[in-house]
């Protein structure tokens, strides 16, 4: 409690706090007894202004009190959390409280508003403003993920529809088959009957005949055919077919049919988290070099090097132009070599947070995933091409695909095979990519803040949206002296949310911030026409230079 203050009705000096009050300095804002006043006044560094304490001008600042109405509250009771007056004091219902002074109080309690309102505009707000945003990007992908479940379920009746009307056309085929077979063994046997009978019928007339002629030459001529006609001919016997369904079994047809994965809802404690203010004055937790160092040059052996992405903080995937993915370590010793399932050139390559290899072939409109040296589809277009893939930290991939007329381009992305959100407008049903001749090639790369980054080529922009594809900014080069048109090829990111970008016709690196703003350029390591692009998780920069089939490790934080 400040101890001038009681719960009695005696203000005492700021200055002995022993003696009671008697005089203001209203320079200082200090209150004093008669004995005070002069030391105070000894200090010449300023022109002291001593006014009657009952007359300082100060007294206006200090609210009015609710129940004595002439009084001002100069104190501050902590415990009832109110101002009060001497008058207030006095009565003893605040006797035992701390008590502070109003305005020092009144400014503490602003300071506190004031970081509230702070906090409420910079954190809290933008992060509700986030969710609802995330929200309503997910129930817009809710449509699109049922209708996949239920295409994916009628799909699999109708396999089994066809699986078993496959079998069904297979049996009444072979019933027809056995049915033909048996029916030319009876008409066969019947014929074979019907020649005997007409042979025996012919004996019985013959034998009329020598009987009613009594002709002595042709009854001893007559030969007796009994014996071969009482050695009847053997019985064909046959074992008719039946057919022996299995019992159906509900609960195995089930099991065979394929399950669904139950509906989970849960809700997580400290799921979000509160979105911290980004101020575009202050630095990042690393700061970049002065001047970037080239730390290594590793030699791919392609005529043409595109695209490079990291395996680990020692290991880099390659592609160029060829149909041979290659794995080399930093010392350029080729580790591994992947073949295309397709025989083709490939278009992009990228690494997913599993450490699995994901490529594109735009020739067959196919992205695949390679897992255990098996390379598995996972997704074909029609009427798209893929071009440039990468994948999120969520585990889905972002693909940019364009038309094949080449007049429109977008972004998927895709969980597995399943198509989960398509990026193409802005708010204003404007395209944000660009088409024609350039158009295949749009390097992808997700932020650390999910924004979703494209080096859109033929339009000379970086294009970023955020995670729900709304349009964040567009970037098209930096006022520069040194550096002609802006070029941007391949793209990445780092553990900064910063942006680094390849221009291909200016031999250099841009590095902007999250937001866009240019930050500097690397233009010093002897770049050739870099293309493809990656970080490793120490934010060391490896690039793919095109011509020359290079890969070199820069360091710039």
């Amino acid at each position: 409690m400040d101890p001038r203050y009681s719960a009695q009705d005696v203000l005492l000096c700021d200055l002995c706090q022993t003696a009671a009050l008697q005089n203001h300095c209203e320079l200082c804002h200090v209150n004093l007894c008669i004995v005070c006043v002069g030391k105070h006044l000894s200090d010449s560094s300023k022109t002291h202004k001593v006014v009657p304490y009952k007359h300082r001008t100060s007294v206006s600042k200090y609210p009015k009190c609710l129940n004595h109405m002439q009084k001002h509250c100069e104190l501050y009771c902590d415990k009832c959390a109110i101002p009060v007056c001497s008058t207030c004091i006095s009565s003893g219902k605040h006797k035992g409280h701390d008590l502070f002074d109003a305005l020092q109080k009144q400014t503490s309690k602003t300071n506190d508003l004031q970081n509230d309102l702070h906090e409420l505009k910079k954190k809290i707000h933008p992060t509700y403003e986030e969710i609802t945003t995330n929200l309503k990007f997910e129930k817009v992908n809710l449509e699109k993920h049922y209708e996949n479940l239920t295409t994916a379920v009628t799909k699999q009746g109708e396999d089994w529809h066809r699986e078993i009307k496959i079998i069904v056309n297979r049996q009444t085929s072979e019933i027809h088959e056995m049915k033909t077979k048996h029916l030319a063994v009876l008409n066969k046997q019947e014929n074979e009957m019907k020649q005997i009978s007409s042979d025996v019928k012919q004996c019985i007339v013959d034998l009329k005949k020598i009987l009613d002629s009594k002709d002595v030459s042709l009854t001893s001529a007559y030969k007796s055919r009994n014996a071969e006609f009482r050695n009847l001919p053997p019985k064909i016997s046959v074992s008719l077919p039946k057919f022996l369904p299995h019992q159906i079994n509900t609960e195995q047809l089930h099991q065979m049919f394929g399950s669904l994965a139950a509906l989970s809802i849960t809700t997580e404690e400290h799921g979000y988290k509160m979105k911290t203010p980004e101020a575009v004055s202050s630095p990042p937790v690393k700061s970049l070099l002065d001047e970037p160092e080239l730390i290594t040059t590793i030699d791919t052996g392609y005529d043409k090097l595109y695209s490079v992405s990291c395996l680990s903080d020692e290991e880099i995937w390659t592609s160029g132009k060829a149909d041979i993915i290659k794995l080399y370590d930093l010392k350029g010793r080729l580790l591994k070599s992947i073949q295309t399932k397709s025989g083709n050139e490939l278009s992009d390559i990228a690494v997913t947070r599993i450490g699995d290899l994901v490529y594109t072939d735009s020739e067959t409109r196919t992205v695949h995933i390679v897992k255990s040296k098996q390379i598995q589809e996972v997704i074909r277009l029609q009427g798209w091409i893929p071009c440039n893939v990468c994948s999120t930290s969520s585990g889905d991939l972002l693909v940019t695909m364009v038309i094949d007329n080449r007049k429109q381009s977008k972004v998927v992305r895709y969980s597995g095979s399943t198509e989960k959100q398509t990026i193409q407008f802005d708010s204003e049903g404007k395209p944000l990519y660009s088409s024609g001749y350039f158009s295949k090639i749009k390097y992808i790369s997700e932020n650390r803040n999910l924004d979703i980054c494209v080096a859109d080529r033929e339009a000379k922009t970086v294009v970023v949206v955020n995670q729900a594809g709304e349009l964040r900014f567009r970037y098209t080069g930096h006022a520069s002296t040194t550096k002609g048109s802006f070029y941007p090829y391949g793209i990445t990111t780092d553990s900064q949310s910063l942006i680094l970008t390849s221009d291909i016709d200016n031999d250099c690196i841009y590095i902007l911030d999250q937001d866009g703003q240019f930050l500097r350029y690397i233009d010093n390591c002897c770049l050739r026409f870099p293309c493809g692009l990656c970080v490793d998780s120490r934010d060391n920069l490896f690039v793919a230079e095109c011509p020359i089939g290079q890969v070199k490790k820069i360091k710039y934080m």
